[in-house]
């Protein structure tokens, strides 16, 4: 059977963002790996986040019942369980709502891109409490251990309970499931359910911790004191004594979480200053962009997956499952604009990290691994299918070396507003910042490969110009608004006044009235350019691809793949980034032609809609 795409766990890389793959069944549907749980019977299916949250509901549907899975990773609130641990844990809790629902749950790993061999056993589930009265080690509850060739472990484990007037708790019997067939490198796990209404089943999917069923040394002190309340209360029952890392599994403690992980994402929204019009959609959105942050470092990730294609069959598929200088000033200026300058403020010290271990020359690497790496070797995996046959896969990202000037200017335009809104420059910060400043002043004539990440040739690209404009312009500013010295401030000047001419003078295209892609090709559009919000230009980018334009179905497209040599080869959709750019240019020109504003309201309207906004 051919599971749908939404209804399965088709891509799952831990620890880090960027870890291989335990599941990638999204890059090949035989072989990828996959966590299911879903009717065997004929239904329909409606999805959706929970107000508010990041908690994802499905619910089957058919005449004879009604069943819903809830999907969530825990997060303690700071407000209700503070100094409670972060479970690294995948959480799915499967309840029939109505009538009755028979179900097949299967947990198929391909650990390492589907690279290494694993074991799969079936063992004593030493983590769910005895029984009052039973001993300790009289374990009949089983839960599968699955144990990688890399030496990497998961083990899958389950609650069965029954809620309201349910008439017994749901049998649960895990087995094992033979899928080499399919290309499998070893045993997945699988469990039939027959549930009635108000009997549920969760499933906690977890790398064990070493050890976890020692309990540490607390030490002493107030802060041991509430530390050993909070695990004789809720993590010990019974005497027994667990770690709070590797708690007792119970209902309770699983009602508990998913309770505190709403609680959190109720928290963590109410932050949020906007008032406008679309509220739904950009807290969605927001809440969207706070998943890709990897707390330990402040890094923003561009997105969680790997190789998917930018046209189906197609060759661009990149893993984009690092931290772009680029895209990740792009999400901190949404989000200090939004009121969360708590994340800001620690990707700022993220940035000033990677400022502080610049490349010998002054310059920085476009992107980074969320911890921090700058390895990314670029890999292809002949061995999986791809997204739909859309080949190759790819890990790693051989851009990560490009020059790519227009990073410099995003980067200062977020320092820039991270001043406004967050927290203030230090002094040694300020020192990082000149120098950054003065490495741009130093190479702005200078061709690059720019935000499309090109691979044939350099070229003087219209909006890396642009980009590097802003960054002296923002450091002329921070110098002046906060009153910084900066000891080459007219040479600052006047490379952004010598820039500002020359972008005017080589980029514009005098006979269509638009700016060109780059020097060398003013006839090529580029809806990067729409960074400059000017009418002038815009005409020409809102006509169709047919007409010379970028526009289908009020969707912007980047360039005309047709026109312009980018050395990649094979086509590409519409970017959302580039048909919002078109809004927000659209709308800021609306104010002084105001037939405008209803193309801005369409466009904008068609995209969420695209997008699931």
């Amino acid at each position: 059977m051919d599971l749908p795409t939404w209804l399965v766990v088709e891509s799952y890389c831990v620890p880090n963002f960027d870890s291989p793959s335990v599941f990638a069944r999204i890059l090949d549907k035989n072989k990828g790996g996959h966590f299911s749980i879903m009717p065997t019977v004929p239904f329909t299916v409606k999805q959706n986040y929970l107000p508010s949250s990041n908690v994802l509901q499905t619910k089957f549907m058919n005449e004879q019942g009604v069943a819903s899975v809830t999907d969530f990773l825990p997060r303690p609130s700071a407000s209700i369980s503070p100094g409670k641990p972060l479970l690294p844990w995948l959480i799915r809790r499967v309840e029939c709502i109505r009538g009755s629902m028979p179900l097949m749950m299967q947990c198929a790993p391909a650990f390492n891109y589907a690279r290494d061999t694993h074991t799969t056993e079936l063992v004593p589930d030493t983590s769910i409490p005895p029984t009052e009265g039973s001993k300790p080690s009289s374990h009949t509850h089983a839960k599968v251990a699955f144990t990688s060739s890399g030496g990497f472990t998961l083990d899958l484990r389950y609650i069965a309970e029954k809620t309201g007037d349910a008439a017994e708790v749901p049998s649960v019997a895990l087995g094992t499931l033979d899928l080499t067939s399919k290309g499998h490198k070893g045993l997945a796990a699988y469990a039939g359910l027959q549930l009635s209404e108000g009997q549920a089943v969760t499933f906690v999917l977890r790398t064990p911790p070493e050890d976890g069923h020692v309990a540490p040394s607390l030490g002493s002190g107030p802060e041991a004191i509430n530390k050993a309340e909070l695990e004789r209360k809720l993590i010990a029952p019974l005497g027994a004594k667990r770690s709070v890392q590797d708690p007792f599994l119970t209902k309770e403690l699983l009602h508990s979480l998913l309770s505190t992980t709403n609680r959190y994402w109720y928290e963590w929204i109410r932050h949020s200053t906007y008032t406008g019009s679309w509220k739904e959609a950009v807290h969605r959105s927001a809440l969207a962009l706070k998943l890709l942050i990897f707390e330990p470092t402040g890094a923003v990730v561009a997105s969680p997956t790997f190789s998917l294609p930018e046209f189906i069959g197609g060759t661009r598929n990149w893993d984009y499952r690092a931290s772009w200088i680029r895209d990740s000033s792009f999400t901190l200026y949404a989000l200090l604009r939004l009121g969360f300058t708590h994340e800001a403020n620690a990707y700022m010290e993220f940035i000033f990290e990677r400022l502080r271990n610049k490349n010998p020359d002054g310059s920085l690497q476009i992107m980074s691994y969320d911890a921090g790496g700058k390895d990314l070797e670029e890999i292809e995996l002949t061995h999986l299918d791809g997204h739909k046959g859309s080949k190759p896969v790819r890990i790693g990202n051989g851009a990560a070396d490009h020059i790519q000037l227009d990073i410099y200017g995003e980067l200062m335009d977020c320092i820039y507003l991270g001043q406004k809104f967050g927290k203030p420059l230090s002094y040694d910060d300020w020192v990082l910042v000149r120098e950054l400043v003065d490495f741009v002043v130093a190479n702005y004539t200078q061709p690059d490969l720019s935000i499309w990440e090109v691979r044939n040739k350099k070229r003087h690209f219209t909006y890396s110009k642009i980009m590097l404009w802003v960054a002296i312009d923002r450091g002329l500013r921070l110098a002046e608004k906060r009153s910084l010295p900066c000891p080459n401030r007219q040479r600052w000047l006047s490379a952004r006044d010598e820039l500002y001419e020359e972008i005017m003078n080589k980029a514009w295209n005098a006979e269509g009235k638009y700016f060109g892609q780059s020097y060398e090709e003013t006839a090529v559009l580029d809806s990067a350019v729409l960074i400059m919000p000017l009418v002038f230009f815009m005409h020409g980018i809102l006509k169709t691809p047919e007409r010379g334009g970028l526009t289908s179905n009020n969707l912007v497209y980047r360039y005309d793949t047709n026109k312009s040599d980018d050395g990649v080869g094979g086509e590409e959709g519409t970017f959302c980034l580039c048909t919002l750019w078109c809004v927000e240019a659209l709308t800021r020109a609306g104010e002084y032609d105001k037939a405008l504003l209803p193309r801005a309201v369409s466009m904008f309207e068609v995209c969420s809609a695209k997008h699931g906004m």
